[in-house]
């Protein structure tokens, strides 16, 4: 599944924290101490990768204890009667999670990446419990600035280090199998806390199995190794040599990310939009469909089937956005979830229905569209501000959860629940089309041949 580079690095390289990287000979020759040599490719780094997507599981296993209950909690336990109050905490989780992000890209240069996975699973510890026993709603905002935190530095040095340890050819895939293991555990969380919901109530067990995903992810957390060896190894093998002169700092990075470079602003638009849709609909479904008579499982069933239809199926798609190309499966994918959206309204006289096919095709449509964005930004970024380049297209795909919250809180309180989804269905149509208009495709560097000292990788080719 790897393509590995067995060459070893021609001349000694800085890791992008600013520290030489480990095990690695001074002269760039064999590994020092005896270590094995530091290779790219998914097989050659198997028991790492496997690590990082177990830690996966429990960074979307702690976000999913709040797609069932939160909305509901809001409303039924504490009380609130304005949308955008119940939908606040879907704004603060955004917001603190978008911010995060950003700054995670900083971050890399003055810590190791592990360092800050670890840092993330400590900042997430008090979260489970102020959700189980919040004595106000402030907290439960308060908990989802942590939880912003936590997911922001945990979910972002997660895809990094799989994309660090995979090399260039498998981008794709690698970061299907992140983003499947996550989602995945997203939608079985919301499944289960539905059931625990209707067994116990909506306190305090539902979000108690949160101790479970945080003891998992600080476990996993130490095991694993920093990656900064691989970074290394893929400046100095893969990637063609930065133009002279070339600002890799935060503030040029993001201006090309978010504006001036054409395939990075589409798929930041992209990812924004393809957000807003899980914000509205995290917020908006379970009060849309108990208004229309559905129970807490049932609830939890819908709320659970679109993320894990949306973690299962980027183990498929992020290996066609290898083969196929990564714009047409993130068009395809915005008009499926705009399709999606429709589906809720249209069968809304039976909400069970609507409720599961909606879902269906929400989780499809994600499954193309969020390993190709995550692969697209890579294939575009130099490996020199690639952590930049990642951190700014997911500050502005996760802004898309606080203005999803936001949108739906105004627009539910105007024009009710059903126009709230109807808009967001026609965004997200026009999205596809910026992003059929904007993006375009880019092949893996190709690694330049080992037999020839100090030869220059090609330019990446334009996919015809």
């Amino acid at each position: 599944m790897g393509h590995p580079d067995d060459s070893p690095i021609p001349a000694a390289r800085r890791a992008p924290n600013g520290h030489t990287p480990n095990g690695l000979a001074q002269d760039g020759g064999t590994p020092s101490g005896g270590a094995r040599p530091v290779r790219l490719g998914l097989r050659e780094n198997r028991l790492q990768f496997t690590l990082l997507v177990l830690a996966t599981l429990a960074v979307g296993g702690l976000v999913g204890l709040e797609r069932t209950t939160v909305p509901l909690i809001g409303s039924e336990t504490f009380g609130l009667t304005s949308d955008l109050a119940v939908f606040s905490f879907i704004i603060a989780f955004g917001l603190t999670k978008a911010l995060t992000n950003l700054a995670a890209g900083a971050l890399t240069a003055r810590f190791t990446r592990r360092s800050l996975l670890l840092t993330g699973w400590l900042i997430g510890v008090p979260v489970p419990f102020a959700l189980a026993w919040a004595p106000s709603w402030g907290w439960i905002v308060a908990a989802n600035v942590l939880l912003g935190l936590n997911q922001g530095l945990t979910w972002s040095m997660a895809v990094n280090m799989k994309i660090d340890l995979v090399g260039p050819a498998r981008r794709g895939l690698a970061t299907g199998l992140n983003e499947a293991a996550g989602y995945t555990a997203v939608g079985v969380t919301a499944l289960l806390t539905g059931y625990l919901a209707t067994a116990y109530g909506l306190r305090p067990v539902p979000e108690l199995i949160g101790v479970v995903f945080l003891v998992t992810g600080l476990a996993l957390s130490l095991a694993v190794r920093d990656t900064a060896d691989h970074v290394a190894l893929e400046l100095a093998r893969h990637a063609p040599p930065l133009p002279t002169g070339e600002d890799t700092g935060l503030k040029a990075v993001f201006a090309r990310t978010s504006w001036r470079d054409r395939s990075l602003r589409g798929a930041s638009q992209a990812g924004l939009v393809n957000n807003l849709n899980d914000g509205l609909t995290w917020g908006v479904f379970p009060l849309l469909f108990t208004d229309h008579g559905l129970g807490l499982a049932a609830v939890g069933l819908i709320k659970g089937l679109y993320p894990i239809l949306w973690g299962l199926g980027q183990i498929p798609t992020g290996h066609l956005a290898d083969r196929l190309g990564r714009t047409p499966l993130v068009v395809t994918g915005m008009l499926v979830q705009a399709g999606g959206l429709l589906l809720a309204l249209v069968l809304l006289d039976r909400p069970l229905l609507a409720g599961i096919l909606s879902a269906v095709a929400l989780g499809l449509g994600t499954a193309l569209v969020y390993p190709a964005l995550i692969a697209s930004v890579s294939d575009h970024a130099h490996p020199a501000w690639r952590a930049h380049a990642l951190g700014t297209y997911r500050f502005w795909r996760d802004i898309g959860y606080a203005a999803g919250a936001l949108v739906a809180g105004i627009l539910a309180g105007a024009l009710g629940l059903e126009s709230t989804v109807l808009a967001a269905a026609a965004l997200t149509a026009l999205s596809g089309l910026l992003a059929a208009r904007w993006m375009t495709d880019r092949t893996a560097p190709q690694t330049p041949p080992a037999a020839v000292p100090g030869a220059r990788p090609e330019e990446p080719a334009a996919r015809t």
